[in-house]
């Protein structure tokens, strides 16, 4: 059965603890009293607190220009109605609005199932290859075809087992007529290189404007591996853009580049569970970074985000990244940046008209401190933040509008949960 619950939202207060976080945004946390001296010098010149409060877990790195963090805090005037359409999913990952409004949902397992906009859960999906279940890894995104309505098909990122590893991979197959199975499953995209590890597998899957299908990379975490977000022969720590076949786009940067992998579209990104096109088809992600490192970025063709060279993060273990500062000549400066983190995942702009005041606002998946984020972005820069569900504590990891509207979103825990959130009457 389905439950609902209606929530006043008020603003966040100040929070007197500091949280040292994992990469999987689990916290531990430990009593301070210290309050952040800084908190207001990142935040607008305006008659307002900034939302975040809390030490910084990299007190020594300062934003590159005012307002790319601890934005003001704003709040939602809409009480909201959370109904819980689904629960015992298994660590779901994504969930996607059908055109019917029923909703297909991921569970890193390796399921994929349908439940409707009623709350009735489906059965697994016949027909979804085998993935590897470890660590981050596992079911990942899935999409709709651009054509869906004559075409049925769906497109899903999953990390792949192969003989010398593993590595994130984006299969399409069509659903059958009675939604019970897929067939014509072929694998159309493989990263590379394999590598044996579990971590920082991205991925997004969005297909924007352009019809091409935009995937993201993270770099696989180890310090071994983590360079190659900065080398054109690997597609770790990429975004790439690919078409509906999973072949490079014929117009992307580095097609025609020696050595470069012609999927490549973006280069420099840690771990990237986050991406959504604004009203104007433009693409944003947001990207786990290291402690004190979370960023917003917008992304443009060809363009280098900096990682491992350029962050405002540190290492988890509290020593600096080596080599690294927080803005170069020749790299992108993120829009905005979280420290403390937020563990990003899941992302979407509203434009529905259930709720008039959240119109072009960015919503995000927050993991780490379990909450939905809102951020309300103005000429490109973040003019105000907002934390909201927080007393539902779960971790969200996916955000998707309806086309009703309404928010649809999926909780990364063992007993996971589907929700849909409205205005509360």
């Amino acid at each position: 059965m389905a439950g609902s619950l209606i929530l006043a939202l008020s603003s966040a207060s100040c929070n007197e603890q500091a949280a040292t976080t994992t990469e999987n945004g689990t916290a531990t946390e430990q009593d301070t009293t210290a309050m952040d001296t800084t908190a207001t010098a990142s935040a607008t010149q305006q008659d307002c607190q900034p939302l975040e409060t809390r030490e910084r877990n990299s007190p020594e790195q300062k934003p590159t220009f005012e307002g790319q963090t601890r934005a003001c805090a704003i709040k939602t005037n809409t009480p909201l109605e959370v109904t819980v359409l689904a629960s015992n999913l298994e660590n779901p990952w994504a969930v996607e609005p059908l055109p019917n409004g029923d909703l297909l949902v991921t569970e890193k397992p390796g399921r994929m199932r349908i439940v409707t906009a009623s709350g009735q859960v489906g059965q697994p999906i016949k027909g979804v290859p085998a993935v590897m279940s470890r660590g981050q890894g596992g079911l990942l995104d899935v999409a709709l075809s651009p054509d869906f309505a004559s075409d049925r098909t769906i497109y899903w990122s999953f990390s792949e087992p192969r003989s010398n590893g593993n590595a994130t991979s984006i299969a399409r197959g069509v659903l059958s007529e009675d939604r019970t199975s897929l067939s014509q499953v072929k694998v159309i995209f493989q990263a590379k290189p394999a590598y044996n590890g579990d971590k920082h597998f991205g991925s997004r899957i969005t297909f924007g404007n352009d019809g091409m299908l935009y995937l993201t990379l993270g770099e696989r975490s180890d310090l071994e591996i983590r360079p190659q977000a900065q080398q054109m022969n690997s597609h770790m720590g990429k975004i790439l853009r690919l078409t509906k076949d999973g072949k490079p786009a014929p117009d992307n940067p580095f097609v025609n580049q020696q050595d470069a992998m012609p999927e490549i579209w973006t280069v420099g990104h840690r771990n990237v569970q986050s991406a959504a096109l604004d009203n104007q088809g433009r693409l944003w992600i947001v990207e786990h970074g290291p402690s004190g490192g979370d960023e917003l970025n917008l992304i443009e063709k060809g363009k280098n985000y900096g990682w491992p060279l350029v962050t405002f993060g540190e290492e988890y273990s509290g020593k600096p990244i080596p080599n690294a500062v927080t803005t170069k000549q020749g790299f992108v400066d993120p829009v905005y940046y979280w420290d403390p983190v937020i563990a990003p995942s899941g992302a979407q702009f509203y434009s529905g008209s259930l709720f008039p005041e959240w119109q072009g606002n960015l919503l995000i998946g927050g993991l780490k401190d379990k909450t939905l984020v809102r951020l309300k972005i103005e000429n490109d820069r973040v003019t105000g933040e907002e934390h909201l569900l927080k007393d539902r504590n779960q971790r969200v990891r996916d955000v998707r509008q309806g086309q009703d509207g309404a928010i649809y979103i999926v909780t990364d825990q063992k007993n996971g949960e589907l929700w849909k959130v409205t205005p509360g009457r």
